[in-house]
């Protein structure tokens, strides 16, 4: 009991930067012209679901030293854009860390169906390995699914694996992609059990620090807190009205509205703390807490954590970019990032460390808030699509249940049942490409295969060429109109290639960073061939990306 409370303690100590003695932090030692010069630490920051606005969109309401800290302090890429599509969470990670594109690395989507093993994929699964920290399935992930390298893996590659690298996330995909293959951890939460695990591609058994961390079930000690806003809801003018009908309730809820009651979770529902800002908190705390456990930047070597703030995802799924809900938890954000940034100045000092932000993907906006405002948008099901194709194509081709399944918007066909029944291929893909086009949503649909001379725009064009996997995608792609998404009438999405979902924020700060922005258009694949010039280590053994050339010859 003594221990716990002593953890307790030092949790707390930890998170209450403000309690911190404030040191001068010791300045970065100069080095002579043959020294090879590097941070201590280089933390890589994904805001999963953060389009590039919200940097400014809430800017006047952000704390000195949370976002607005890192605009000014730090070097800004604003037209920084995914250059693939679809835009989904595993491939936007991959892709940050890989500095490629999923025709690349692989990971075409956070799931995909295998044509050769006939099943669906999850991203990062791995049933070769076993669950550490609990007693569920959750465990059961590696990055082994992941074709190339991570400039993580790079950076453990230079430094003869000296130097150490860790990825925390709720999300498994938003931890292990971005540490790469050789990492020396990477931890996501488990929902079922509250607790944060990890996987046997890493280790048999937690690090003593997190095993009592996970004893203190810091989910419910939020949970206790419910969900009200952090100022006057009549100040958040940058949002809608709190009632809406396209926002999602929560279990146990009448309206989707403040306070939402977040005490009816407690010991029962912990993987809720995933849809509220204290998801995020959690997340940096426990990266407060590897810091220090871990003694990252304090080994010799530049050491690296990859941290995902997965909750702006979750939160945004449910209400959509204009509630109340998703300005007060960048607001709340905005606030963990300050006194994140607080620690590292006095762990780390400021200047010997280096960290980026970014984000894996943006979001649409909610068709029904689209049409209250008099806006394109709306959604698509393929479904019945599917299911009227395969009954013409049984009755035209002699071919039953031609189309396995959809997803990633791409259809994928029975090439041996196509096969057997001698029927021509290209018709059946013909005939699909036709009927898509007749749908209400679809701006047009491909053939995969003649994808190069096809008449789609360019920029459309070569965002599918860079999602496309020969071994793993499928054989018909469609495309929506602008702000249409397949999804319920509540909430949002994303997977576009338009700007509300492939526009990212792209800053850096810290180590030899001067502040100062561009308006050059650069790529997510851009970070990690960035990250390697900064460091003087070797690109990762897919990237596709270049540096950012007005940040690395400041």
């Amino acid at each position: 009991m003594m221990k716990r409370f002593i953890l307790l303690f030092t949790v707390l100590a930890l998170f209450s930067t403000g309690s911190m003695a404030q040191k001068k932090p010791a300045p970065a030692k100069k080095t002579s012209s043959t020294t090879l010069n590097r941070p201590k630490l280089v933390i890589g920051l994904v805001v999963d679901q953060m389009r590039w606005d919200y940097l400014y969109r809430y800017y006047n309401r952000y704390s000195e030293g949370g976002f607005k800290r890192m605009v000014n302090e730090g070097f800004s890429a604003e037209n920084t854009f995914i250059p693939y599509t679809p835009t989904y969470t595993a491939c936007g990670h991959s892709s940050i860390y890989t500095g490629s594109v999923p025709a690349i690395n692989g990971i075409i989507g956070n799931d995909w169906y295998d044509p050769q093993l006939k099943r669906g994929v999850y991203c990062a699964e791995d049933t070769t390995v076993k669950t550490v920290g609990s007693d569920t399935r959750a465990g059961l992930m590696s990055p082994k699914n992941m074709l190339t390298t991570t400039i993580t893996d790079e950076l453990r590659l230079a430094t003869n694996f000296k130097s150490k690298v860790i990825g925390i996330s709720l999300k498994d995909r938003g931890s292990i992609l971005p540490a790469g293959h050789s990492a020396n951890a990477a931890y996501w939460y488990d929902g079922g059990t509250g607790d944060w695990i990890t996987s046997t591609h890493y280790m048999t058994q937690l690090p003593t620090w997190l095993t009592d961390y996970n004893k203190l079930k810091m989910a419910d000690k939020y949970f206790d807190k419910n969900w009200n806003t952090l100022y006057p809801i009549e100040t958040y003018n940058q949002s809608t009205a709190d009632d809406k009908e396209y926002e999602g309730k929560s279990r146990g809820e009448q309206t989707p509205t403040f306070p939402h009651p977040f005490k009816l979770y407690a010991g029962k529902n912990y993987d809720m703390i995933k849809s509220s800002p204290y998801g995020n908190t959690m997340t940096l705390e426990l990266a407060k807490l590897a810091i220090n456990a871990e003694k990252l930047g304090q080994s010799g070597s530049t050491d690296f954590l990859a941290v995902s703030c997965s909750a702006t995802d979750y939160v945004g799924h449910q209400y959509g970019p204009n509630s109340i809900e998703a300005e007060d938890t960048y607001l709340r954000l905005d606030q963990d990032l300050e006194q994140f940034f607080n620690y590292l100045d006095t762990k780390i000092g400021k200047g010997n460390y280096l960290i980026f932000l970014s984000a894996d993907h943006g979001a649409a906006h909610v068709p029904g808030f689209m049409a209250e405002n008099k806006l394109p948008g709306g959604l698509f099901n393929d479904s019945p699509v599917i299911k009227s194709l395969n009954t013409t194509i049984e009755e035209k081709f002699k071919v039953k249940k031609a189309i396995i399944t959809s997803t990633n918007s791409q259809f994928y066909f029975n090439h041996q049942a196509i096969k057997d029944a001698n029927a021509d291929f290209d018709a059946i893909k013909s005939l699909t490409i036709e009927t898509l086009k007749e749908q209400d949503g679809i701006m047009d649909a491909v053939d995969l295969s003649k994808l190069a001379s096809s008449t789609l725009p360019e920029p459309i064009k070569k965002a599918i060429t860079n999602g496309y996997n020969a071994r793993r995608s499928g054989d018909v792609y469609y495309i929506l109109k602008s702000n249409y998404f397949e999804g319920g009438k509540t909430g949002t999405t994303h997977g576009a290639w338009f700007p509300y979902d492939s526009h990212i924020p792209c800053v850096f700060m810290g180590w030899n960073v001067k502040p100062g922005k561009t308006n050059k258009t650069h790529y997510m694949t851009d970070i990690a061939a960035t990250l390697a010039a900064m460091l003087h280590i070797q690109m990762p053994s897919g990237c596709i990306g270049e540096p950012i050339t007005e940040l690395t010859h400041q």
